[in-house]
């Protein structure tokens, strides 16, 4: 196994369990009640798992072996809807920091063609961190109120995977 693969095969691992934190995620929220939180979740976890399969199928495309991980179970309680979003974030901010490694990897290798392949990942983790620090920024201003709270949970569905670039809407 190649250096490339295996720090490739290593995001495979981050992939798949970013896909069942925000399962365990949305179970949670859907039991509490925070129908809308849920469905973004629900959303935002099967995301994570195309993103995942992207990574395995480029893998074997590439002539390694994409390895499908074993997962550990991922927290089942949370304290809330602004920690739960805390999480989200510093989640979202950890594998960032990992796809910026893995393009270091690919450029002290000089393996061109995956690091061009992994902008996408660079890209969309610059779209996955800007949606959850606006959905934090959400929360803030939320503070306690519960009506507020009542809004955001069915709002926030309607954030999943949608840009706000340039004043233009969701």
């Amino acid at each position: 196994m190649t250096k490339i693969e295996k720090a490739l095969n290593q995001q495979v691992v981050l992939e798949a369990e970013s896909s069942q934190i925000y399962l365990a995620m949305a179970s949670w929220a859907e039991v509490e009640g925070y129908n809308g939180v849920a469905a973004f979740l629900y959303k935002h976890s099967d995301e994570e798992r195309l993103h995942m399969l992207k990574l395995v199928k480029f893998i074997n495309e590439r002539g390694g072996h994409g390895v499908i991980p074993a997962l550990s179970q991922p927290s089942a309680k949370y304290k809330g809807v602004k920690p739960l979003f805390q999480e989200v974030l510093d989640h979202e901010i950890h594998v960032s920091n990992e796809i910026n490694k893995l393009v270091d990897v690919c450029l002290k290798e000089k393996d061109y063609t995956t690091h061009n392949f992994l902008q996408w990942y660079v890209s969309e983790q610059i779209e996955e961190e800007a949606l959850a620090r606006r959905i934090m920024d959400k929360l803030k201003l939320i503070g306690d109120d519960k009506a507020g709270l009542y809004i955001f949970d069915r709002d926030v569905a309607g954030m999943g995977g949608a840009k706000e670039t340039g004043g233009e809407a969701e």
